[in-house]
């Protein structure tokens, strides 16, 4: 039997149509967010399909927004969200939808009783990319981040199971979609000028001397300079501080949870070790985690996980 086969199987997910669906956000997930995926590796099984629904959907959406297919304009792309928009709300509304991604996002926010403001306000943030290429400060990123990573968070925490109150845990949860997505601004500075855009503040960038023209001008070069280096140092720490913001809630999980969200937070963070390690210099590479040290953050992790599965799991707390 397969791993997939299997998670589906512990989810009680039977419907063979609906399994397809729940397949197709599994290979999203794997395909495009790799280091939170080895994480959720280490989670029961029964909880996985309804992460990779979630992350399969934002992933989704995503591409639609940021990998168009060549001679796709700018209006082709909002018609396309205009057109998953009246498809959401039909998911969200209890009827059936037309996409494959959103029948299995409709079957876990059903089963998990999410709020459906959260995929609004991710749609929102979709949209922005459209029409907004830069950021005045870290408040202005932090109104996209919201919907773009915040919601993730706190999306996926009903499924990861708090025994705290949730609105407890709920601001260390966005905090770590804030983080993660940071960290991937940080990396993918060549990337996203590529395609029009400076996610990092620009007030930071300002006061170090840096603006589009010298990113720019780094891209070409495959090199950093003295200037962009400490903008970028200064945004690290900025990251740094948000894992700080963001740890104290692994704790307030579920203790079967807690060993994936560490593991996935200790890989972000080394993502930034590599960044630093490398003196800044995120343009000739694309920093990532090696599949060795992975493993060996997933090891141990699956260890205390099964452990974790083995001790009376507590009463959940009142939402």
């Amino acid at each position: 039997m397969s791993s997939a086969t299997a998670e589906l199987d512990a989810a009680g997910i039977t419907a063979r149509a609906l399994r397809e669906d729940y397949l197709r956000c599994r290979g999203l997930h794997a395909h495009h967010g790799r280091t939170y995926y080895t994480a959720t590796r280490v989670l029961p099984s029964a909880r996985r399909p309804h992460i990779h629904a979630l992350y399969g959907f934002a992933r989704w959406v995503d591409d639609i927004v940021d990998e168009p297919a060549p001679g796709t304009t700018v209006d082709d792309r909002t018609a396309r969200l205009d057109a998953i928009d009246a498809d959401l709300e039909r998911a969200l509304s209890g009827r059936e939808p037309d996409e494959p991604v959103l029948r299995a996002l409709a079957h876990t926010v059903d089963h998990h009783e999410l709020d459906p403001g959260y995929f609004t306000a991710f749609m929102a943030s979709m949209r922005m990319d459209l029409t907004t290429t830069e950021y005045r400060d870290l408040d202005h990123l932090r109104e996209y981040m919201y919907g773009s990573a915040a919601v993730i968070g706190l999306q996926v925490l009903p499924v990861l199971g708090t025994v705290t109150r949730r609105e407890e845990a709920a601001p260390h949860a966005a905090a770590l979609g804030e983080a993660f997505q940071l960290t991937n601004f940080l990396r993918d500075v060549s990337e996203d000028l590529a395609r029009g855009r400076v996610y990092l503040p620009a007030d930071v960038l300002a006061g170090h001397g840096v603006d589009r023209e010298r990113l720019a001008a780094c891209a070409r070069r495959r090199a950093p300079d003295p200037p962009a280096r400490r903008a970028l140092a200064e945004l690290v720490e900025v990251n740094h501080d948000l894992y700080r913001l963001a740890e104290p809630g692994v704790a307030m999980l579920e203790p079967v949870s807690r060993p994936c969200v560490s593991t996935a937070l200790r890989l972000y963070r080394a993502i930034l070790d590599e960044i630093v390690a490398a003196d800044f210099d995120v343009w000739s590479v694309r920093h990532r985690v090696s599949g060795a040290r992975k493993v060996a953050a997933a090891m141990p992790a699956l260890a205390r996980s099964l452990w974790a599965r083995t001790v009376p799991r507590p009463r959940r707390p009142i939402p």
